[in-house]
């Protein structure tokens, strides 16, 4: 399965399974990781969520073929669905972050309770380079979080930086040495989450993000809306095309 679901002491590990494409995700693997954040919202085994890729990879983005080929995202699209079920999700979500954490994989960090990531990962938001635009709020979150200097630099250009370079900036929690001990100390603070007093972790969580929370989904919606108008558009298409035709090449060489 492309998306693997264990739950061990109160931990669902929510695991993307696609190695031979960098983990990339497709509208279904959206709609199972959405499925399970949703049944775990009302299942009271799950005491906490862990979102890795496992010791290798977390994900290369979007499988860009599988999106030109789907057709226009609408409002009830498996990516929207998921990143609905992230920003809502009642229950603590560790991130355990190795290798590359591209597009969506890297913004949807911001919306995790704690991010571990190891030293060598290769973060990158290549939104605009794709002849996209932002996504999942971090037009609205990068620049509080970094200054707008840096923001522009991530988001505009599509600069890649590393995790060591997260935790520093406080993207992260921390950097780990290597993919198994991030997966590690990520599955141990997960426990840790997890042995907390459920109800005063939940409360605890509402008042860490009542602050603005909904210009955040606001902003989240408009740029869902403004993406997907993009993704249609004759420029990403030309820009899509062409950076599958680079991947093809690299591929063959």
């Amino acid at each position: 399965m492309a998306v693997e679901q264990h739950l061990e002491q109160g931990v669902l590990t929510l695991q993307l399974h696609r190695p031979d494409k960098k983990n990339a995700l497709t509208r279904a693997m959206y709609s199972t990781l959405a499925s399970a954040l949703d049944a775990a919202q009302d299942n009271p085994e799950v005491r906490v969520i862990l979102l890795t890729g496992g010791s290798q990879c977390f994900t290369s983005g979007n499988d860009l073929q599988d999106f030109l080929q789907g057709g226009a995202l609408a409002e009830d699209s498996p990516v929207f669905h998921f990143m609905r079920a992230l920003f809502d999700c009642g229950k603590p979500v560790v991130a355990a972050v190795a290798g590359p954490a591209v597009g969506i994989g890297t913004t949807l960090l911001l919306h995790c309770d704690l991010v571990y990531v190891s030293a060598d990962a290769y973060l990158q938001m290549p939104f605009v380079t794709l002849g996209l635009c932002p996504e999942y709020g971090s037009s609205l979150i990068l620049p509080r979080l970094l200054g707008m200097q840096r923001a522009n630099a991530l988001l505009l250009l599509g600069e890649a930086f590393s995790g060591e370079q997260a935790a520093v900036w406080g993207l992260a929690n921390a950097a780990l040495a290597d993919g198994p001990q991030t997966l590690a100390h990520a599955r141990q603070q997960a426990l840790r989450l997890a042995e907390q007093p459920a109800q005063a972790l939940a409360l605890s969580r509402q008042l860490l993000r009542a602050e603005q929370r909904e210009a955040l989904r606001a902003r989240i919606h408009e740029e869902g809306r403004l993406f997907a108008e993009r993704l249609q558009s004759a420029e990403a298409r030309t820009a899509l095309l062409a950076f599958l035709q680079r991947r093809k090449q690299a591929v063959s060489c």
